[in-house]
């Protein structure tokens, strides 16, 4: 028997959703934002510019696409996940001939107004692909061999030209936020062990096709002092900044490490490590709970949805969301290599600003739209 294309609640009006839409979650997502904002008025020693002010620029642009990605129902994202995904794979070839360098990386298109980071769509464009592909498919097909070529496409091609920015983080997260689409989807778990296992196999030939700053960074997480003013200079001071916090923390403006300067990339990557040193362990974990508090939400959207696509868009982003805070939060305390992952709604930058809102828009698109039903092709239903 065919589906209908929609419940009956799909029909209903723009104003009713935007009434409908989960509001506390919004504020939870501007009250991380504002701890961003705050610690970026102490990383300028007290100043709005330039990092705070340019922030709330960019948070109140997202603000906005957050709401209008919400407010759009789900089979408009179903039918636009596949152009989104060629889109954020043009754009990645793009970087390659007309990508701007920073920090020694050739990751950004500079369009003037803005530089857009590709590398960040593709986080949730490879999210929604996936999604699509597996909501066309049965459950069958999706636990056999021959089901696994075109996910495995889709997310090598996008890795393998971050990595060649380079940027080994960003094509980490993309393999893992892939990798969990997958096995949320019913790919057998045994093909997962066999891949870690290969992965671990391949090490001693993959080491000599890195390049020499990202040997140095894992040879400085397996030792940080074997060259502590050298590569392990940002991890020996982001481990001396936390320590010094303790508890309560040094006070907003007082952090030693931080304000003295000795604390590097402290706006960006190790600004995790600034709010800890002010505002101590409590600071640290209350930051962290308001995280929890916005994954476990994004998990329990994806347990209500009723369509297969929603289902896994909302818990792969759910789960690209929480590798972004896991691995910034890791690599500032020395659990993992230095890898450039930004915290998300904290660190500053555009790029991963937009992305994180956009993504929390479709898991709100979600929700709001969890009883829409769409059909999937080839599927029994």
């Amino acid at each position: 028997m065919t589906e209908p294309a929609i419940s009956l609640k799909g029909k209903r009006g723009l104003f009713t959703k935007f009434g409908e839409l989960n509001w506390f979650v919004v504020l939870l997502i501007t009250a991380i934002a504002c701890v961003g904002f705050v610690m970026l008025y102490s990383v300028a020693g007290g100043s709005i510019e330039p990092w705070a002010s340019r922030q709330m620029i960019r948070f109140a642009v997202g603000l906005v696409l957050m709401i209008a990605v919400a407010l759009t129902s789900l089979r408009f994202w179903v039918s636009a996940a596949y152009p989104i995904y060629l889109g954020a794979l043009a754009l990645l070839i793009a970087v390659e001939f007309i990508g701007t360098t920073g920090m020694g990386a050739q990751r950004w298109i500079d369009l003037g107004f803005f530089r857009l980071q590709p590398s960040e769509v593709m986080k949730i464009a490879l999210v929604l692909a996936l999604a699509r592909y597996y909501h066309g498919i049965t459950m069958r097909e999706a636990m056999s061999l021959r089901s696994l070529l075109i996910p495995v496409i889709l997310i090598a091609l996008p890795a393998g030209l971050v990595l060649s920015q380079p940027d080994l983080g960003t094509a980490l997260l993309l393999i893992l936020g892939g990798a969990a689409v997958m096995f949320l989807a019913g790919v057998r778990l045994w093909l997962f062990v066999a891949g870690i296992i290969s992965a671990l196999a391949a090490i001693p030939v993959a080491w000599g096709f890195l390049k020499d700053y990202q040997k140095s960074r894992i040879l400085t997480f397996l030792n940080p002092e074997r060259d502590p003013l050298g590569a392990g200079y940002h991890i020996m001071q982001s481990k001396i900044a936390l320590g010094s916090g303790g508890v309560y923390g040094k006070g907003f403006l007082l952090g030693t490490q931080s304000q003295l300067n000795f604390l590097p990339e402290k706006q960006t990557d190790f600004i995790f490590t600034m709010l800890a040193e002010e505002f101590g362990l409590l600071g640290g974990l209350g930051l962290l709970t308001l995280y929890g508090i916005l994954i476990g939400y994004a998990i329990l959207v994806s347990l209500t949805i009723r369509s297969h696509f929603g289902r896994l868009m909302a818990m792969g982003l759910a789960f690209t969301f929480f590798l972004y805070v896991f691995i910034n939060t890791a690599m500032v305390m020395g659990l993992l290599p230095v890898v450039g992952v930004p915290l998300p709604l904290v660190s500053y930058g555009g790029s991963a600003m937009l992305t994180v809102m956009i993504g929390f828009g479709l898991i709100l698109s979600a929700a709001l739209h969890r009883d829409a039903i769409i059909p999937r092709s080839g599927a029994i239903t």
